[in-house]
């Protein structure tokens, strides 16, 4: 009988303070961002996320895709991936501003240029 009061009693207490420790710890976490925001200067630029330029390659609505194409396409539009979406492709929701989305219509022409 004694045993089990022991244990039950070490239990408890393995539990209390596990509660604690995660609680501490909780609390921990957030300070990181705070003091990262604190060192940087008041006048430095924001790094620009989009890295993809369609007003570059606008010329390109409406002409017929070809493949050939693509890597002009990308130079120009300063984007890291290319994806071409034809009527009925599946595509990803994610947004990635440095990726070229070519939209192109049944018959083969380029109807879109998006970033994203």
């Amino acid at each position: 009988m004694k045993t089990w009061r022991y244990n039950a009693v070490r239990y408890s207490k393995m539990v209390i303070v596990s509660g604690a420790m995660t609680l501490l710890s909780a609390c921990a976490t957030g300070s990181g961002t705070q003091n990262q925001a604190a060192d940087e200067p008041e006048d430095a630029q924001p790094i620009p996320m989009d890295s993809c330029d369609t007003a570059a390659i606008s010329y390109a609505i409406g002409e017929t895709f070809d493949e050939a194409n693509v890597p002009q396409l990308q130079s120009e539009s300063q984007s890291r991936q290319v994806r071409v979406l034809r009527p009925g492709d599946a595509a990803t929701m994610d947004h990635r501003p440095d990726r070229l989305n070519i939209h192109i219509d049944s018959s083969e022409n380029i109807e879109a240029l998006r970033c994203g």
